[in-house]
């Protein structure tokens, strides 16, 4: 009898043993886990955050994934040249040479049938080219603050000649540019210093807003990104909103959200080259008008960090861990992106009070 018990004791023991070193296997592997949610207004970079992850962390774009991108590249090209022309009616500004107002007339004769094909054709990139020469075109771009247009519109507009030749495969620089809006939920995954991260990428329009939040309790944390640039920029879907207000609004309700009361909150405070180029002569006043610094990178930057963390409500228990960044520059986000691992890292291991 006493053997039967002793033998049935061991067993017991050794299951309890193997459950233990389950739970903690299981226990390990969740602390490797890491679930990112990526949130901001639209067109604050998130998407080309995502891109870069994949030229980091998964061997970049294949050349036949950057043949993939021709079309989208030809589109954004096109999108932004007629962007522009049709500002100049409303802005009321002449093209320098009138001979240009034929080249106009050409751009919207040809586009359409481009943009369906994913072609751009020799006649319409000499179109594109004469006006992006012009000087009232030019005058018209230099306000580009007062309607929307994509960041991307000089980088691409003054590589014409390269984008136009037959045999143009995109460039990983070129794919990272592109800009098509992000609809749904689009997931990346990766492994980055022994952590399987999985990255969620949601649609920033207001439109799309409504369907994430419940969905994300308990991720890891979140990267916010706001784009520094649009300070003295207006919504595309609200003339009336300020692009900066309307990302402090968000960044408020992400932060304060009971959802996210235990959430790691990463701001990505991107666009800093766009930024600095454009503070020298667009006043932060247009969106600050308390503000009474100088029109300086450092200082203007500084202060914008200071009025989104001024907005968390929990200083006591929540930091914000605030990065400068240019989301087209793969050196900038790969240090950033060590720096922010680090962070998970570190409060990883005092979750698992080992720290």
């Amino acid at each position: 009898m006493g053997c039967t018990v002793s033998a049935e004791d061991k067993a017991a023991a050794e299951r309890s043993k193997m459950i233990d070193k389950n739970l903690r296997e299981d226990g390990e592997k969740a602390a490797r886990e890491v679930k990112l949610l990526l949130l901001g207004a639209g067109e604050s970079g998130k998407s080309t955050i995502v891109k870069q992850m994949k030229i980091i962390h998964e061997d970049g774009y294949s050349e036949e994934e950057c043949r993939q991108y021709r079309a989208v590249v030809y589109s954004n090209t096109i999108q932004s040249i007629m962007a522009i022309v049709k500002a100049m009616g409303n802005l009321q500004i002449d093209f320098a040479d009138p001979s240009r107002a034929d080249d106009a007339r050409q751009l919207f004769a040809l586009s359409c049938t481009a943009e369906e094909q994913g072609v751009l054709p020799e006649d319409l990139s000499g179109v594109i080219r004469r006006l992006w020469a012009d000087h009232g075109v030019q005058a018209c771009f230099g306000r580009s603050r007062e309607y929307q247009l994509n960041d991307s519109a000089a980088y691409y507009l003054n590589d014409l000649e390269r984008i136009a030749q037959s045999d143009y495969i995109p460039t990983q620089q070129d794919v990272l540019r592109t800009r098509v809006k992000t609809t749904g939920i689009v997931e990346t995954h990766f492994t980055f210093k022994d952590l399987h991260f999985k990255m969620f990428d949601v649609g920033g329009q207001r439109s799309e807003r409504k369907k994430w939040i419940h969905c994300f309790e308990g991720v890891t944390a979140i990267i916010f990104c706001v784009a520094l640039s649009a300070y003295d920029l207006v919504l595309a879907e609200d003339e009336e909103m300020n692009r900066m207000h309307e990302s402090m609004k968000l960044f408020d309700s992400i932060c304060n959200n009971k959802w996210f009361t235990d959430t790691s909150i990463i701001l990505f405070l991107n666009k800093k080259d766009l930024f600095e180029e454009k503070i020298i002569h667009s006043p932060l006043t247009i969106c600050f008008p308390e503000y009474t610094g100088a029109n300086k990178y450092d200082e203007a930057a500084s202060y914008i960090q200071s009025k989104f963390e001024d907005l968390n409500k929990r200083k006591d228990t929540k930091e914000i861990y605030t990065h400068f960044t240019c989301a087209t520059d793969t050196k900038n986000v790969q240090f950033v992106f060590d720096a922010v691992t680090d962070v998970i890292i570190k409060n990883n291991l005092k979750d698992c009070g080992l720290f």
